[in-house]
């Protein structure tokens, strides 16, 4: 069976494919049970037919801080669908099963620490998922996480802005995990008619750090600032504009907006 990989190991492998396709890697965050819960198996589909090679699956929360009117619109629909952490997972663990792809949940620290760090990170190892992005949970707050998903090869993904001082990347870059993720902006996540000037010079430093992949996210609204990132960093990270893309069409077409839309960035990220 597939889910014998393990999580960080799922995630490594699909950066080494985009760099041996000498292309970026594509990733892509939906909200889970955005537009509905029926609806959202068949979309989570359709970005991995689209070319996605990790797909991040947005755990919804009341007050999702990071985020902009995209994702707290999307969250706020999940969230009187009555989404959960297991929901999520669950969602998760059908994808790799189906699709042997790097699946990673997404969300604030409230809903994981109510669900239980241990138990959180038994039903990631069991679901095959392959760790958490937690965008209010600095790394040095986040030792009783890691003990528990550390064990389980399970990864939890460091975010660092472009105001990140260069003593706190040499401190904590070291540390991370399956890739880092560096936001391209000061702000929100919302999509932008343009990257984010600081996007290159903060790859470059973290880079000095580490040698995993790096990822730009925040900000990316489609294939012209996917073609900006190409020889800069080695993925990028694209949410909110994949839900414009679901939210602009009509309910029948929802799927295949969803998958053209995929499929542009990954043309755009390959030479």
């Amino acid at each position: 069976m597939t889910v014998a990989v393990r999580g960080a190991d799922r995630i490594a492998r699909a950066f080494a494919r985009a760099r041996e396709e000498r292309r970026l890697a594509v990733l892509v965050y939906l909200t889970v049970g955005f537009p509905d819960r029926d609806a959202f198996p068949a979309l989570a589909r359709a970005a991995l037919d689209g070319g996605a090679d990790v797909v991040e699956l947005g755990v919804p929360f009341s007050d999702p801080l990071a985020d902009g009117a995209t994702v707290q619109r999307a969250s706020e629909v999940a969230l009187r669908a009555g989404v959960t952490v297991d929901d999520c997972i669950r969602e998760g663990a059908a994808l790799v099963v189906e699709r042997d792809v790097p699946v990673l949940l997404m969300g604030y620290t409230n809903p994981f620490l109510r669900h239980g760090y241990q138990r959180l990170a038994d039903d990631l190892a069991r679901a095959a998922v392959a760790g958490v992005i937690i965008p209010d949970m600095p790394a040095e707050e986040s030792a009783e996480l890691d003990a528990a998903l550390a064990p389980r090869d399970l990864a939890r993904i460091d975010l660092f802005a472009p105001t990140t001082p260069d003593d706190r990347l040499a401190r904590l870059v070291p540390r991370a995990r399956g890739f880092v993720y560096c936001v391209s902006l000061t702000g929100v996540t919302g999509a932008r008619a343009r990257l984010g000037e600081d996007a290159p010079a903060l790859v470059a430093r973290v880079r000095r750090h580490t040698a995993l992949p790096v990822a730009v996210g925040f900000g990316i609204g489609g294939p012209d600032q996917v073609r900006t990132l190409r020889g800069v960093a080695d993925g990028v990270v694209v949410g909110s504009a994949a839900l414009d893309a679901i939210s602009r069409a009509a309910p029948s077409e929802r799927a295949g907006a969803l998958r053209s839309f995929v499929a542009s960035l990954r043309e755009a990220a390959a030479p």
